[in-house]
């Protein structure tokens, strides 16, 4: 019964936040909002969106494991596995993407996170420290953004491509854009809260901690989006879109999901974090420098190590 409830969890989750990502697009390209600032703001958060209400209301479950375990591991998944799979079929070619300066921003982030870890449960303190850092990383976004359009280059994601990668249509009648935004803001926090009554359930029902179910079954579910995301951008040679959801979504999770959920703290974090989750999460997001400041491409030799790397990650959380 537990694994049916993360299962139809998992299944509303990743149906209402892709209506949501469809509705947000076309609204945001319909009023003309430049596509960069779409894909980077919306799309990011819309693709964090299930962990994002699976962190609140774990903590107000009294779930603080579950809340951490899903950032953590979808971070983690974000790099091994969303990447990972496309490269099994298409070569994804960063040697041209321009996301040198975003990813410094991450991988800067993903350092001040573990330290905030360190210094004891995450409460309101460290969730204002992280939501200020999300709004500082916010308004460069957006002067980037500004100065693209006076000079669009061979890296500006293209409003067309933007929305044939997120299924989305500029000319889509505002009744419909309302009705997409309405399921998913409906659907989001139901899907959450089955999902997080099966997650904890099976943790007592198997004795495995609250934190492995969110590093592996809820962590993967919720990666789904980025995964949907990156694939479609991989097949379509656009591994600038696939690269940058990837660092922007890592970024929203740690800066937008903890920073809210640690308000409806205290979030303790425990000893496996600090001794070895956190630490492999730091571990990928510095592997993925190989591809930001080298000239080398995700094959799928890459593909296979990094999804090899994943599962024996995944087999030693629960075996």
């Amino acid at each position: 019964m537990d694994l049916i409830l993360i299962f139809a969890g998992l299944v509303i989750l990743l149906v209402a936040g892709d209506f949501l990502v469809k509705g947000a697009v076309s609204l945001s390209l319909r009023l003309g909002i430049p596509a960069l600032i779409v894909s980077f703001t919306i799309v990011g958060f819309g693709t964090s969106a299930p962990e994002l209400l699976i962190a609140v209301q774990s903590a107000m479950a009294g779930a603080p494991g579950l809340a951490l375990g899903n950032v953590v591991g979808s971070n983690i998944a974000n790099i091994l596995m969303v990447l990972g799979v496309p490269a099994l079929f298409v070569a994804l070619d960063t040697t041209k993407c321009n996301t040198r300066r975003t990813y410094i921003q991450m991988l800067g982030v993903s350092v001040i996170f573990v330290a905030l870890c360190y210094l004891g449960p995450l409460y309101i303190w460290q969730g204002v420290v992280l939501l200020s850092l999300l709004g500082a990383m916010l308004w460069d976004a957006f002067r980037s953004a500004r100065s693209a359009r006076h000079c669009v280059g061979e890296h500006t994601i293209a409003p067309e491509d933007l929305a044939e990668l997120e299924d989305a249509d500029p000319d889509m009648p505002l009744w419909q854009i309302a009705g997409y935004m309405i399921v998913g803001l409906v659907g989001l926090p139901f899907g959450a809260d089955v999902l997080i009554d099966g997650a904890v359930g099976l943790a007592r029902d198997m004795g495995i901690s609250e934190e492995v179910v969110g590093l592996t079954i809820v962590a993967i579910g919720t990666s789904l989006p980025e995964l949907a995301t990156t694939v479609a951008a991989a097949f379509r040679r656009q591994a600038d879109v696939a690269l940058g959801n990837v660092i922007g979504s890592n970024m929203f999770n740690l800066l937008a999901i903890m920073g809210v959920a640690s308000f409806f703290g205290p979030l303790d974090v425990s000893p496996q974090f600090l001794h070895m989750d956190l630490w492999i999460m730091l571990a990928a997001s510095v592997l993925l420098a190989l591809f930001v400041f080298f000239p080398l491409k995700i094959t799928r030799k890459w593909g296979i190590m990094f999804l090899t790397a994943y599962g024996a990650y995944v087999y030693f959380l629960l075996f």
